[in-house]
């Protein structure tokens, strides 16, 4: 019989409550302190400890050594794969205090996923391109929703998508050039299933050139040590889909 992956021993990692808590303690890109984990996660600190150091011998997590203090982040973004293709399964309690329901909406409103825009404004993003005729469809759907046998959270192999009659003019409008893009190794075209909206986010090189685009602009802006962006000029961002 041919050996399998040993799937097992990567859903045992994460079977575990505390680990968990941990692991969704980071899933926003933000590197934290031993104790500050241990507190997510409703544990001691020597607990904590051979819980994180079972995530670091797995490639989890990575360490940085600060003085006396260690600070813990993902290490993988295979990893943040892993954990929001299962967050796509999971039923979500009540958030717990403010700062952790704060947290999961900034998520869930504008984050990266990789190199460029996800969530709500990710998903709008992409469907005001294939409303104004910049991208359209091609596998028969309308709009940006996922398509039959799409994953639930992660890159879809095929983008069902192509430059449409706008795409220059709708990327122009940003600074982007199209013919730059397309004539380098990277796939202008990609798309990702949003974990939290279930519909596709542009990706690729494309996505990405978009999402400088924003940052370039002050549309949006990066969190230091965190996956969430903060939306500045939502008018703006709303004017271009329109003008698109």
């Amino acid at each position: 019989m041919d050996p399998l992956p040993d799937i097992a021993a990567v859903a045992e990692l994460v079977a575990d409550a505390s680990r968990a808590a941990m692991l969704m303690e980071l899933v926003d890109g933000s590197e934290r302190p031993a104790s500050r984990l241990a507190e997510a996660a409703s544990v001691s600190a020597s607990t904590a400890s051979a819980h994180l150091a079972r995530l670091q011998d797995a490639g989890f997590v990575e360490v940085r050594r600060e003085g006396r203090h260690r600070r813990f982040r993902i290490s993988d973004p295979q990893v943040v794969v892993l954990l929001e293709a299962l967050l796509a399964l999971s039923e979500t309690p009540p958030a717990v205090g403010l700062r952790s329901s704060m947290r999961w909406q900034r998520l869930r409103v504008a984050r990266t996923c990789y190199d460029h825009l996800a969530g709500t404004l990710g998903t709008d993003v992409l469907a005001g391109l294939v409303e104004g005729g910049a991208l359209v469809r091609t596998d028969g759907h309308e709009g940006s929703g996922r398509s039959d046998g799409d994953p639930l959270s992660a890159p879809v192999p095929r983008a069902p998508y192509a430059l449409g009659p706008r795409a220059e003019d709708a990327f122009g409008a940003l600074g982007i050039d199209l013919a730059d893009l397309e004539g380098r190794r990277r796939p202008l075209l990609r798309v990702c299933s949003d974990w939290t909206e279930q519909r596709h986010h542009l990706a690729g090189g494309l996505g990405a050139a978009v999402a400088d685009a924003f940052v370039d602009r002050g549309w949006v802006a990066r969190r230091a040590d965190a996956r969430d962006l903060a939306v500045r000029e939502p008018g703006r961002i709303a004017a271009w889909l329109q003008g698109v």
